[in-house]
């Protein structure tokens, strides 16, 4: 059964990997593995990396109940609140050395708001409330230093100044403003809600909703845009398949967590009309392809795509009752045994594999992007909604 499937790749493989990678001696997870399946024990540690473990494994302990997996999200959770706060300047750092030392002080929102998700699911885990109380001092960051008048900058330095936002930007663009961050903002803003229920949170969650539906959705062409000058307006012609079908499960649990049904209502039907788009468009060899950048459709298979594919096809069966979706959505995880789970020991998932279903062997294993967080939890949530 589909269900009993996935919970075994979580349990038995996803899970005992990343343990693995428990660094004893310096604290946090080991922040390189190649493909050649070596790890670099003094590799620089993301702090992308080491917040989306930490909610991982927040995560796991929340739906599996499994002790082991609180206790690495404590061991997680002191690196990321001894090493990966800049308690000074407010924010997060972007990355440190394997001792914990920051080597670049770069305050990225989008980083930013890992670090929220993950303090927040630690906290709904835990209750740990110091983990809440740094999730709140964070929002505060974000929303008193990223702001102008039509939403939320990206890079700063250490000190907030404005960046050149070259972590994000893609294609050969320099963009002020990306989809990837609204979206991420979302999640993030979303776990937080959940675990206080804070009024200031829901209404800037509001504001990112009609972002959403107001700037970056793509009305006559049932996509998001992905790249934008700092006034919103669109620059390439982008379209994320990955993005696209990722964000339409999370901006539905966006409103489901507030509660407004109205909100459900108007947003469950734009996300359908993306899910379809991506359906006819981006669904080809039992896979999902990566993108489109104007007439190039790239076909890589990537790792978080394939997982984003599996739970945003989910919830538009969910929401739809389009068997279709859930057909897709099984097809796409039977591709994802076959290509995208890496079968050698002591390994986890490819990274990237080509349209002929080779691996890239140049891409890592384990690296500042490369973690347990869309393979995880597209388990995760095939077990909470309990697809058969």
């Amino acid at each position: 059964m589909f269900i009993e499937e996935v919970k075994n790749e979580l349990e038995n493989h996803i899970v005992p990997f990343w343990s693995g990678l428990k660094d004893e001696e310096n604290g946090g997870f080991y922040g390189y593995m190649g493909y050649d399946l070596n790890v670099d024990k003094k590799a620089d540690k993301g702090v992308i990396l080491h917040s989306r473990i930490l909610w991982f494994y927040s995560k796991c302990y929340s739906v599996l109940k499994d002790k082991k997996c609180l206790e690495l999200a404590n061991h997680a959770f002191e690196f990321v609140k001894n090493h990966s706060i800049d308690y000074d300047n407010g924010g997060v750092y972007w990355m440190l050395d394997y001792k914990g030392n920051p080597v670049d002080t770069m305050k990225h929102t989008y980083n930013i708001a890992f670090a929220i998700y993950a303090l927040s699911a630690y906290y709904n885990a835990s209750g740990e409330k110091f983990a809440l109380d740094l999730a709140y001092k964070l929002f505060d960051d974000i929303e008193t230093n990223t702001l102008d008048e039509y939403g939320y900058r990206e890079a700063f330095s250490k000190d907030w100044k404005l960046i050149s936002n070259d972590a994000l930007s893609e294609n050969g663009l320099m963009a002020d403003k990306t989809m990837n961050t609204i979206l991420h903002l979302i999640e993030a803003y979303t776990e937080l809600l959940k675990a206080g229920k804070n009024p200031r949170v829901e209404s800037r969650l509001r504001f990112l909703l009609s972002q959403v539906s107001d700037k970056v959705f793509d009305a006559d062409n049932d996509m998001l845009k992905v790249f934008f000058d700092t006034k919103l307006e669109v620059i390439g012609d982008i379209h994320s398949y990955g993005h696209d079908i990722e964000a339409t499960w999370l901006v539905d649990l966006a409103c489901e967590t507030i509660g407004d049904k109205e909100l459900m209502e108007k947003f469950k039907n734009l996300n359908l009309r993306i899910s379809e788009n991506i359906y006819n468009l981006a669904y080809e060899g039992g896979a999902l392809n990566t993108e489109r950048d104007k007439d190039y459709i790239e076909k890589k298979r990537v790792w978080w795509v394939q997982a984003e594919s599996v739970v945003g096809f989910i919830n538009a069966y969910q929401k739809s009752g389009d068997e279709k979706y859930l057909d897709v959505a099984k097809e796409i995880w039977e591709y994802i045994k076959v290509g995208m789970i890496d079968k050698r020991e002591g390994s986890e998932w490819f990274n990237e594999v080509g349209f002929d279903g080779k691996p890239f062997e140049h891409k890592e294993i384990v690296g500042p992007w490369k973690c347990p967080y869309h393979n995880g939890r597209m388990c995760l949530e095939v077990i909470s909604r309990g697809i058969e």
